[in-house]
C-alpha cells in the first residue's frame, strides 16, 4: 500500500511540475521563426531547446543528427526512406502522454534529398509560380506549424521522466470526469454572448505578462493571430484533464469533438468525415495524396487556386503526378474573378478543349493570410459543382472569425488548424465529403489513428469551438470589425504608410474583410518596423512573405527579373530572408487600446522622433527613464533565457 501511495503522490508531483513548465511557455506563446516580437523570441528558444533536450535524452550528438518532429503518420513514411541504421525514434505515446508527437533523428548524412514527401508552409525558402527552393532540414520535413507546445511538453516531461523514472506518467491517474464534463463544463458556463467575451479575455494565459521595452516593462500586446493564436484558462484545463482520462473516456472525448465540429460549421456527421490531423498543411496534403491515387487514369488532373493562396495550398498541388496547376488573378482587393473561374471549367470540363486535362478540384482560401479578404463561397462552390469538379476550403484563417455553413455552401474538403483558433496544441482538422478519399482500408486506419493520437490537442479545439459557439460568431465577427475600422482609418492618417488590399472602412467590400492589415512604411524595412514595434512597446507582429510568396510579388510589384535575381541570391546566400510586408492581426483578446497603442507606436517611428543618440545613451524624460535599445535588446535575451529556465527547470 505504501509503495502505490509513493507512486501516486510521486505521479502528481510530476504532473503538477509538468503542467507548471507547460504553462509558462503558454504565458509568452506565439508562432516560431518569421515573427517579432519577444513571444515569437521567447517560444522559437523554447522550441529548439527542445529538440537538444529529446537528442540528450535519446544519448545522441546533435552535430551529427537532426531531430525531425512528426505525427505518427509523417514519421513511418520518413522512415521508409532512410536505411534502418540511420535514423533513432521516440514518441509521447511511449511514455504515456497522448499529445500526438513523434521525434526522429536521422543521421545529417542520411537526410533524404530532393522534394520533401509532404508540401506546404516552412519548408521552403523561396518560390515563384514555377520554381522552388526547398528549406534545409529540419524545417524542410516539418510541413506547416509544427505542435510547438506538444513539443515542449513532451521534452519537459523527458527530464522529468529522467528525474523520476520511465513510467512516471504510465500508471493511471485517479482523476476521472465524463467527455461531457471536460468539454462543456467549466468556471464560465453560466455566461454567453458579450459577457462571456469579456469574461474570458480575463483569463488569457499571458495577460499580465510584463515584457522589457525602452518605455520599461509592459504587457505584451499580441497583433500576430494570423501567425497563432493565444489561449485561455477554460481550453488549457481541458488539455491537461484529458491526458490523465481512461482510455475509454479518451475515445468519447474524440467523437464528442466530431459532433462539436460538425455542428460548428453545420456538415451533418452522416454525409461528413472529421480527419484529425496536426494541421491544416497535412489536411491539404492528404486531399493532395488522394488525387494523386484516383484510380481513374483516363483523364489527367488540373488543380484551379490562386494568387492568394498560403504556400500550404498551393505546393501541395504542384507534386501531384502528371497534374497541372492554375491560378486565378485577383483584384486590387484580393478579389478573384467568378467569371474566370466559369470560363475555365466550361473550357476543360464541358467543352473538353484541353484534351484529356479535367479540372478535378477548385481549391481556394476562405480568407486570405495576407489581404484578409473572405471570398463568396457559397458562390463558388455553385459554379464548381455545375461543372462536376470538387471544393476544397483552406479555412485556416477563417474558422475563429467568420460562421461557416458547409452544408449550405456544398464545401466537399474544408481543413483548419486548432492553433488559429485559440486552442495552440497540436491539432488539425479535415472535414471531407464522405467516400472522397481514395486510401486503401489499412492506410485510411493510419491516418486517422495517426492523428487521434493527440487526444488533448483534440480536447482542446473542441472546448475552444465550444466557447466561441456560446459567445456567437456574429458577436465576434463586430468585435474584429471594429478594431479593423479603427485600424485602417488610423493607417490612412500616417505619412509613409502604404496599405494593401482594402484600406476604406466604408467601402462596401468592408464586410468581406478580417482583421487582417498588410503594411510598408516608406524608407523602413518591414523588419525594423516589426523590431521598433516590440522595443518601443512590446507589440508582437509579423513581417516577411507569409508563406505567401506569389501574392506579395504581386502586391510589391515582383517582376521576372527581379524574381530570377531573387533566385540566385537565395541560392548563394541561404540565410538571406527577402523583406516583404508587415502584417497585423487582430483576435478576441485584442481592445481599442492594442490598436491606439500600435497607432501611436507607427506614428513615432514614420516622425523619426528618436535620435541617434538613444542607442548609446539613457536619458529622463518627464520623470520617465528611456532605456537604449541595446539595453532592450539586452534585456529581451535575458527574458528569453529567463522563461526557457522557468519551463524547463526542475522546482
Amino acid at each position: 500500500m505504501k509503495t502505490t501511495e509513493s507512486t501516486n503522490y510521486k505521479q502528481t508531483e510530476a504532473s503538477v511540475e509538468l503542467e507548471r513548465g507547460v504553462y509558462a511557455a503558454l504565458e509568452t506563446y506565439s508562432n516560431v521563426h518569421r515573427g517579432s516580437g519577444h513571444n515569437s523570441m521567447v517560444t522559437t528558444h523554447l522550441f529548439e531547446q527542445a529538440r537538444d533536450i529529446i537528442l540528450e535524452y535519446m544519448g545522441l550528438n546533435k552535430n551529427k543528427y537532426t531531430l525531425i518532429f512528426c505525427t505518427p503518420r509523417r514519421a513511418a513514411i520518413l522512415k521508409m526512406k532512410l536505411e534502418p541504421e540511420s535514423y533513432q525514434i521516440v514518441s509521447s505515446q511511449d511514455i504515456g502522454l497522448s499529445i500526438g508527437v513523434s521525434a526522429i533523428a536521422i543521421k545529417r548524412k542520411a537526410l533524404p534529398k530532393g522534394v520533401p514527401f509532404q508540401t506546404g508552409g516552412g519548408t521552403t525558402r523561396l518560390i515563384s509560380k514555377d520554381w522552388v527552393i526547398w528549406a534545409d532540414a529540419p524545417d524542410k520535413f516539418e510541413a506547416g506549424t509544427p505542435a510547438i507546445i506538444n513539443i515542449i511538453t513532451y521534452a519537459k516531461a523527458l527530464r522529468l521522466i529522467q528525474q523520476n523514472g520511465k513510467d512516471i506518467f504510465k500508471n493511471p491517474f485517479d482523476e476521472k470526469h465524463s467527455a461531457t464534463n471536460i468539454l462543456y463544463q467549466d468556471e464560465l458556463e453560466k455566461y454567453t454572448g458579450q459577457e462571456l467575451l469579456s469574461e474570458l479575455r480575463q483569463t488569457l494565459i499571458g495577460k499580465n505578462a510584463l515584457v522589457p521595452t525602452i518605455e520599461g516593462a509592459k504587457p505584451f500586446i499580441n497583433l500576430d493571430n494570423s501567425a497563432s493564436t493565444p489561449t485561455f484558462i477554460p481550453i488549457w484545463n481541458t488539455f491537461c484533464q484529458t491526458y490523465r482520462q481512461s482510455e475509454e473516456v479518451k475515445v468519447a472525448i474524440i467523437n464528442e469533438v466530431k459532433i462539436i465540429i460538425a455542428k460548428m460549421l453545420n456538415a451533418r456527421l452522416t454525409d461528413y468525415d472529421v480527419v484529425f490531423t496536426s494541421n491544416t498543411t497535412e489536411a491539404i496534403n492528404l486531399v493532395a495524396e488522394s488525387l494523386g491515387n484516383e484510380s481513374d487514369k483516363s483523364n489527367k488532373t488540373v488543380v484551379v487556386n490562386t494568387f492568394l493562396e498560403h504556400s500550404s495550398n498551393d505546393l501541395p498541388w504542384r507534386m501531384i503526378p502528371d497534374s497541372s496547376l492554375i491560378r486565378l488573378s485577383i483584384d486590387a482587393d484580393g478579389i478573384f474573378d467568378l467569371n474566370e473561374l466559369e470560363k475555365l471549367l466550361n473550357e476543360y470540363n464541358n467543352k473538353c478543349l484541353y484534351g484529356s486535362k479535367r479540372i478535378k478540384l477548385v481549391a481556394v482560401s476562405g480568407a486570405s493570410n495576407v489581404l484578409g479578404i473572405c471570398n463568396n463561397l457559397k458562390e463558388i462552390c455553385r459554379i464548381v459543382h455545375q461543372y462536376g469538379a470538387k471544393l476544397l476550403i483552406d479555412a485556416a484563417q477563417l474558422v475563429a472569425h467568420r460562421k461557416i455553413n458547409v452544408e449550405e455552401a456544398g464545401i466537399d474538403y474544408l481543413a483548419f488548424s486548432a492553433h488559429k483558433v485559440y486552442a495552440p496544441f497540436g491539432c488539425g482538422v479535415l472535414l471531407v465529403r464522405k467516400g472522397l478519399l481514395n486510401f486503401n482500408t489499412n492506410e485510411l486506419e493510419l491516418i486517422k489513428s495517426s492523428g487521434e493520437e493527440n487526444v488533448g490537442g483534440i480536447a482542446a479545439l473542441g472546448k475552444a469551438l465550444v466557447l466561441l459557439q456560446r459567445i456567437g460568431m456574429e458577436i465576434i465577427e463586430k468585435e474584429e470589425q471594429v478594431l479593423t475600422g479603427l485600424a485602417l482609418n488610423s493607417f490612412g492618417k500616417i505619412a509613409g504608410l502604404s496599405m494593401y488590399g482594402i484600406k476604406d472602412p466604408n467601402s462596401p467590400m468592408f464586410v468581406n474583410k478580417l482583421g487582417v492589415i498588410t503594411f510598408s512604411l516608406k524608407n523602413i524595412m518591414p523588419n525594423n518596423v516589426a523590431k521598433e514595434l516590440a522595443l518601443q512597446r512590446g507589440i508582437g507582429v509579423r513581417y516577411g512573405c507569409h508563406c505567401a510568396h506569389i501574392i506579395i510579388k504581386h502586391l510589391l510589384h515582383v517582376g521576372p527579373f527581379l524574381e530570377r535575381f531573387q533566385k540566385l541570391i537565395s541560392t548563394l546566400f541561404p540565410k538571406l530572408r527577402f523583406p516583404g510586408v508587415v502584417r497585423v492581426s487582430f483576435g478576441i483578446e485584442n481592445s481599442i487600446e492594442d490598436v491606439h497603442t500600435l497607432i501611436n507606436v507607427l506614428d513615432k517611428i514614420t516622425r523619426k522622433t528618436h535620435t541617434s543618440a538613444e542607442e548609446h545613451s539613457t536619458y529622463v524624460d518627464n520623470k520617465k527613464t528611456i532605456l537604449t535599445k541595446s539595453l532592450v535588446k539586452q534585456q529581451m535575451n535575458d527574458f528569453t533565457k529567463a522563461v526557457a529556465l522557468k519551463v524547463y527547470s526542475q522546482h
